[in-house]
């Protein structure tokens, strides 16, 4: 799979700043997702947290799903618009975080999960009968029904609030991926149309009844 320059940026950027968290933890609470300094002003960490990671797994995870998922949205639509849907997605990931967790001072939060979520919202749109696997069925399904399954099991995880994932950002950044998507390639519409209505119909649920979450 060729690496397109854009991309190895974006890699090597989280790859940086994640070691140099690891490696210094007063950088990493400086510019890590917290509740408590945002609302005093902190907004440069709703972007800068989204390339710090816990460790290194968190950290290989995010980036070999980012480096499969990727490459098509960026054969198919341009780098210009990869990156609208990348930082757009990690900006909406970190909302939603920022808007159900916001009575919650000392919630924290780290990684590029949203901004790739939204990327793998936009691949599904772009190419909805991939087959992908979801832990643990042990078959591969097609990607329209993930899209649906991880819709469901983010909203489910932040009203359970299960493990230490940040389920709020997922669903932002899935919802942002959705969203952007349709804004910079309109002709998705006609190309996956039952796609975007599948997908569509759970957002649009969620935007009515979201504040029943909690």
């Amino acid at each position: 799979m060729d690496m397109n320059i854009v991309l190895i940026i974006i890699i090597l950027a989280n790859v940086i700043a994640s070691i140099k968290g690891f490696n210094d933890r007063s950088f990493f609470e400086k510019y890590k997702f917290q509740i408590g300094p945002i609302n005093r002003g902190e907004k440069i960490r709703l972007f800068s947290s989204a390339f710090l990671h816990v460790d290194y797994i968190h950290l290989l995870l995010n980036m070999y799903v980012l480096y499969i998922f990727a490459p098509l949205i960026i054969n198919h639509l341009g780098e210009v618009k990869f990156v609208i849907i990348y930082v757009g997605s990690l900006f909406a990931g970190n909302f939603l975080s920022l808007k159900y967790h916001k009575d919650e001072l000392y919630y924290s939060a780290v990684g590029a999960s949203g901004a790739v979520a939204g990327i793998v919202y936009a691949a599904i749109l772009l190419s909805p009968n991939m087959t992908l696997f979801m832990f643990p069925l042990p078959i591969p399904i097609p990607g329209y029904i993930f899209g649906i399954g991880y819709l469901l099991y983010s909203v489910y995880g932040m009203k359970k609030q299960l493990g230490n994932v940040g389920h709020a950002a997922h669903l932002g950044g899935a919802i942002g991926g959705y969203g952007l998507m349709l804004l910079v390639y309109p002709q998705i519409f006609e190309q996956s149309k039952i796609t975007v209505l599948l997908l569509g119909i759970p957002i649009v649920l969620l935007l009515i009844f979201g504040n029943r979450l909690k």
